[in-house]
């Protein structure tokens, strides 16, 4: 069986920037073992599937090691490979998942623009051994589905060096790693979640469903400009609407072509 896949670029300002996604358009579902085995071939952060529906599609997600309920780059990427190439009169598209609810993507420019819902996370205790294995000396800690870790400027979540394999032993989903911006950008993050087959993410979409609502509060404003540190660098334009979050940015195509299963 032939299959089509693509690697879009998302988050990124250039080719080689923000976060590889790979996408692969379906006619129909593939057994679940299938579609993670194609993810771990790949070995990136995500690869998504989608299925026609209607008028709309049908999303899921696969890290190298687990399905996961939500994830915005992916889920950029696959707006762009349909704005592109499927449905290139298209100006908005929605897909609909298994646990995030339907998400829509519209084009906003040269971005593309995506509704997400909001996970605003409340103070807790870390884990033990989480400080530790982040570093840094953090102000404050809180959850939603991911811990976030409060630190007091860019410099030094950019400085951060995890003790991934200590990350991977804790009870803790994902690690945000987030402080105040400078230079036009309202905040800054790092995304770690070596238990889900990912040491560091390269720039995240979901991890904002988080960010934005704890900033938005903190900043006092609803709009919003985000970078997450990583070494290929992610530019997120961010809003607060109420129970969901505006996540945009770019995409740029890397790669097309097919894979045989």
């Amino acid at each position: 069986m032939h299959l089509p896949i693509y690697q879009v670029d998302a988050f990124a300002e250039k080719l080689f920037g923000g976060n590889p996604a790979a996408i692969c358009p379906l006619t129909e579902w593939l057994p679940d073992a299938t579609m993670q085995a194609i993810a771990a071939e790949n070995n990136l952060a995500e690869t998504a599937f989608f299925v026609r529906e209607g008028a709309d599609y049908a999303l899921r997600w696969f890290t190298p090691a687990v399905e996961v309920d939500l994830c915005g780059h992916a889920t950029l990427a696959s707006a762009h490979v349909v704005f592109a190439f499927l449905e290139p009169g298209r100006a908005s598209v929605n897909f609909r998942t298994l646990k995030a609810g339907t998400l829509t993507v519209a084009r906003h420019g040269d971005m593309l623009m995506m509704d997400f819902p909001a996970r605003p996370a409340t103070a807790v205790e870390p884990p033990p051994g989480l400080l530790a294995a982040l570093g840094g000396s953090p102000r404050e800690v809180l959850k939603a589905r991911d811990h976030m870790v409060v630190y007091g400027s860019a410099a030094e979540v950019a400085a951060l060096k995890p003790d991934f394999a200590a990350l991977g032993r804790l009870d803790c989903w994902a690690a945000i790693a987030t402080a105040p911006g400078e230079d036009g950008t309202d905040f800054v993050s790092r995304f770690f979640a070596p238990r889900q087959g990912i040491d560091e993410d390269p720039a995240t979409g979901s991890s904002h469903c988080t960010l934005v609502p704890y900033w938005a509060a903190r900043l006092g404003k609803r709009q919003l400009k985000a970078r997450q540190l990583s070494r290929r660098v992610g530019t997120l334009t961010c809003a607060l609407n109420g129970d969901r979050v505006a996540i945009g940015g770019r995409t740029v195509l890397y790669l097309e072509g097919k894979i045989t299963v």
